[in-house]
């Protein structure tokens, strides 16, 4: 039988600073002066614009909820040379409420992550009542509402002003998945994936904390580390922090896994776990878990995992039990799965693995 720790793990509310991923704008008197079907010749706000490219530097993304006529809206948007600036504008007449949920199902990110401005009072009511974990803001109220921790993330590194390129790149991949005429495992290898495992250096730091700050639905324990506590960790003889990047033929999804493992003596302890969302149809979280496994198993270790049910990483519960975890105790949502390293599997085929600094 083996021994586990039970003490549940205490999991922190995540950070307010920087929770807000995605602002959704309006468009007639919020992005522009005027309204579009009246008045046609609409004046474009250059203070909204200035904070919607900073933001966008930031690595906060944008899109549109507009009840307007969407090719015109469209076209008066690439006329000001700011259609790229929106990923999965709706424009329509339906509630802005459905517009902004389509918008983070199109994501894959959660509501409480959204911001919505609308110069409406009607409107910001809809939505509050529809979507009330989404943050409203009065488009009077814009410079006060950018200013709060919420809207400002603690670390702007390399990869923020690269985000929404990157989405970009994912609509892309989504566009010819929907039209490719094949097996899955046809369309993964024609997308060249390159997998890289790293031991996290000092400039991976700023990443990895805005990973476990973002990532809610492929964390396997919910769980913040600040830069500082993953510094410490890193230079910790007793552990192993890892960090994951993918890349494909078109693009880099960037660094998009993290790991932290415990190294004891005859058990590692996977303390936490997490993959970005953007890479979950990818079949990947495997791929670092495995290796994880194999290294122990070199070790003479066995491997256990903490996993807390968070209610939002029901994907990763399910990663960890196809790579051959299973649940060995629990205490409340605190669950220890412990690995079958007979189980241990190379990475698929349509993957290619580049390992670095491997200890």
């Amino acid at each position: 039988m083996t021994v586990v720790d039970e003490t549940p793990l205490v999991v922190p509310a995540k950070p307010i600073r920087g929770r807000i991923k995605c602002v959704v704008w309006d468009l007639d008197n919020t992005l522009w002066d005027g309204v579009l079907l009246e008045d046609g010749d609409v004046t474009l706000r250059p203070a909204v614009v200035a904070h919607i490219h900073r933001l966008d530097q930031m690595g906060v993304l944008h899109s549109i909820a507009s009840k307007n006529d969407r090719d015109a809206a469209l076209e008066k948007l690439r006329e000001f040379g700011i259609e790229d600036m929106f990923l999965h504008p709706q424009i329509s007449w339906n509630p802005k409420s459905d517009s902004i949920a389509h918008i983070a199902k199109a994501l894959n990110l959660g509501l409480d992550a959204f911001a919505f401005v609308d110069d409406q009072e009607f409107e910001r009511g809809e939505v509050g009542h529809g979507l009330p974990a989404v943050t409203l803001v009065d488009i009077l109220d814009l410079e006060e509402a950018l200013a709060r921790p919420e809207f400002i993330p603690r670390f702007v590194t390399d990869e923020s002003a690269q985000r929404r390129i990157m989405y970009q790149g994912q609509a892309a991949r989504d566009e010819l998945e929907a039209d490719f005429v094949g097996t899955n495992e046809e369309f993964l290898a024609g997308l060249e994936m390159r997998f890289t495992i790293a031991s996290a250096v000092r400039d991976d730091l700023q990443r990895a904390e805005e990973l476990t700050v973002r990532t809610n639905q492929l964390n396997s324990t919910g769980r913040t580390y600040s830069y500082e506590e993953l510094d410490e960790l890193r230079e910790s003889p007793g552990h192993l922090l890892l960090v994951a990047s993918l890349t494909d033929r078109f693009g880099s999804y960037g660094k998009i896994g993290l790991a932290l493992v415990e190294k004891g003596e005859r058990v590692w302890r996977l303390n936490m776990m997490l993959m970005s969302c953007r890479v979950m149809s990818r079949g990947v979280g495997m791929v670092l878990l495995n290796h994880i496994m194999r290294l122990a198993q070199a070790a003479g270790a066995s491997v256990q995992a903490d996993f807390v049910e968070t209610g939002r990483n029901r994907m990763m519960q399910v990663t960890y039990a196809f790579a051959g975890f299973r649940e060995v105790a629990r205490n409340g949502a605190h669950v220890v799965l412990e690995a079958d390293l007979s189980t241990v599997q190379p990475p698929p085929p349509y993957v290619q693995l580049e390992i670095i600094d491997e200890e």
